[in-house]
């Protein structure tokens, strides 16, 4: 064909033609962006991210213990500081202070903590920063991303806070998570998904029922909550009578059990009447039982009663009978022993007889499933997806789960 017969006819079609196949070259371009996806932040859990401490204390607990450090070191999760005899210092640093009058906790003398990683995925990705097995968290599922075509730090970004306390002392937090979520709207065109993972959950309730209905609206495209604990936890009772080593082998149950108690997420997270009968026994011992009526007694019976001052100002912080006003996907783990009550033969301080129930190992089926109730609450979607066998913290890298998430995000 002559090469100036084609481009006299392409000279000669209307105008309107001539754009439209401009336009369908510059889309076919590979070097152009491809059509953007939904950006996600990612809300970690109890004990979900890492924490930084700096030292210039007056005194320490054992003479190995270091009373001055020149820069900030990681204090969660580092495996170094939980041995013998070391984890005395690390108790001591990461144990917060509790007073009751304000309701509020503050760092022991001359330690000062931060939360490194704000709007980075690195912190959650593994919580140690060695980044030993023990400490993967979010990383297959940011893996999972990246390979879907997002960018860590950019169009998925972490939201880490400080897990030992509740939302009411976390207010720069929820201001500094709005803006970035806005931020991320304008950068990358629409709404954000949130995906959260256990305790992260009722952070992202908390943060949800402070926003008004438009911004919501107009900002959150959806959230994918996994392994929430909505009604609390039956191992919470367990965690303040008698500690939990979070199975972490080097630890002993009554060594962290300070720290434990410590931290006001633990008390904020015990079952909530809303979820559980009220005549529901978790912990028996040979004279008393002890349901969720019977919190003040319990805190006073296992020598801590700060704790009930810590329930009571905590525990209306999250109106869970409340939805969240946007679209919900429920995500949770089925088929795995899930402690459910406790025996103690010498209480508190044994380790007691567990009876387990269904659940993922550490939320209740009970409490997981209060997403139910929200589906005739709310006019935005709620679904739920059951993962059987899956663990709680596995779930984050189960097959289902990344599907699942693929499909919110990308959709077919």
């Amino acid at each position: 064909m002559d090469r100036r017969l084609c481009l006299c006819r392409v000279a000669v079609l209307p105008s309107g033609l001539l754009f439209l196949l401009l336009l369908l070259m510059l889309l076919a371009d590979p070097a152009l962006p491809a059509q953007r996806h939904p950006p996600v932040v990612l809300v970690p859990g109890d004990l979900g991210n890492q924490l930084e401490a700096k030292l210039d204390k007056p005194t320490v607990v054992h003479y190995l213990c270091f009373k001055k450090t020149d820069s900030y070191f990681t204090l969660w999760l580092n495996l170094e500081l939980l041995l013998p005899v070391i984890i005395d210092c690390w108790v001591d640093n990461i144990r917060l202070v509790y007073n009751r009058t304000s309701g509020t906790t503050h760092f022991p003398d001359g330690v000062d903590v931060r939360v490194p990683g704000f709007g980075k995925t690195f912190s959650l990705e593994f919580l140690d920063p060695s980044k030993s097995n023990v400490g993967s968290y979010f990383h297959t599922m940011v893996d999972s991303l990246v390979g879907w075509g997002y960018t860590r730090g950019e169009d998925v970004r972490g939201a880490p806070y400080d897990w030992r306390r509740a939302p009411n002392e976390n207010k720069a937090y929820f201001l500094a998570l709005r803006e970035m979520i806005e931020e991320m709207y304008h950068l990358y065109g629409g709404p954000v998904v949130l995906v959260a993972h256990s305790m992260g959950n009722m952070y992202t309730l908390y943060f949800l029922q402070q926003q008004p209905q438009d911004w919501k609206n107009k900002y959150i495209r959806a959230f994918v909550s996994l392994g929430a604990p909505w009604g609390g936890v039956a191992k919470t009772l367990r965690v303040l009578a008698s500690g939990d080593n979070n199975r972490i082998p080097v630890i002993e149950s009554l060594k962290i059990r300070e720290q434990q108690r410590s931290a006001v997420s633990t008390s904020w997270l015990l079952p909530y009447n809303h979820t559980w009968s009220p005549e529901k026994v978790f912990i028996r011992t040979s004279t008393t039982n002890y349901t969720l009526q019977d919190y003040q007694q319990f805190f006073q019976d296992i020598g801590f009663e700060e704790g009930w001052f810590m329930r009571q100002k905590t525990e209306g912080l999250v109106e869970v009978t409340l939805p969240p006003g946007v679209p919900l996907h429920c995500l949770y783990g089925t088929g795995v022993p899930t402690p459910d009550s406790f025996y103690y033969e010498t209480f508190p301080d044994r380790d007691p007889k567990i009876y387990f129930g269904d659940g993922d190992g550490t939320v209740n089926l009970e409490s997981a499933l209060h997403c139910q109730t929200w589906q005739r609450q709310q006019e935005h979607q709620v679904s739920l997806q059951e993962l059987p066998g899956s663990e709680h913290i596995q779930m984050l890298a189960n097959a289902t789960t990344l599907a699942y998430l693929k499909q919110v995000l990308l959709g077919p």
